[in-house]
């Protein structure tokens, strides 16, 4: 999830021109294979899938031309499946559309930054592997989430199904239980769980929250909800 910004669009610029050339070098000896989440608030003990920043703006290139809104079908049946709001999980995956999600350059891409995010859900690793684990798709792998978009949508909902789990009878009056199971989509588990106390969430976490907020409306029209 994508700060704004300035500064931040101006580091960006300069990363893109780098993992476009790296994406240039891969597309010009063959489609790399499969190759093998951190917010500043984040705990590496809770994996968020999404919390890598660093990663390119689609306004910057060319190389997508994704839209969340194209799977909203997958969106609303794997809603139903796991018992969370489509709404919520259309939100998000407009929130993460901010990078580009062609599988070539999400793995060109992961290349120069091996710890970066894959899929249209942009989940890390570690919170794959952990969110699959006794699901029917618990034999899958990390490496698959570029092609196969239901796959990331998939993990997506359960991960927020989990999260769900894990909430207080009772948080501050500041946040909806969608904040929080944002908050926590982004920062892990841990995290959320302080944010449900009171603590005030970084930067960071502010903005992906205000940018769910910016993208809700949207989102409960793609999935008919309201």
């Amino acid at each position: 999830m994508s700060d704004s910004g300035a500064p931040r669009r101006l580091r960006w610029l300069l990363v893109v021109v780098f993992a476009l050339a790296v994406y240039g070098i891969v597309r010009g000896v063959g489609t790399p294979q499969g190759a093998t989440p951190r917010s500043a608030e984040a705990s590496p003990s809770t994996p968020s899938p999404s919390a890598d920043r660093s990663t390119p703006s689609p306004s910057a290139t060319t190389a997508t031309s994704y839209d969340p809104a194209a799977y909203a079908s997958q969106v609303r049946a794997r809603a139903r499946q796991t018992g969370v709001s489509a709404q919520l999980l259309m939100a998000i995956l407009y929130n993460e559309a901010y990078k580009p999600h062609d599988p070539s350059f999400e793995r060109a891409w992961q290349k120069y930054k091996p710890d970066a995010a894959f899929g249209i859900a942009n989940m890390h690793r570690a919170a794959f592997d952990e969110v699959k684990q006794g699901r029917d798709f618990a034999g899958r792998r990390w490496e698959e989430l570029p092609d196969d978009r239901d796959l990331a949508i998939e993990a997506e909902a359960w991960y927020l199904h989990d999260l769900a789990t894990r909430l207080p009878v009772r948080w501050s009056a500041s946040y909806t239980k969608d904040d929080l199971l944002a908050l926590g989509y982004n920062t892990g588990a841990s995290n959320m769980l302080a944010f449900a106390r009171g603590v005030a969430p970084g930067s960071q976490a502010r903005s992906y929250l205000d940018r769910l907020h910016a993208n809700w409306a949207k989102a409960g029209r793609t999935v008919g909800a309201g």
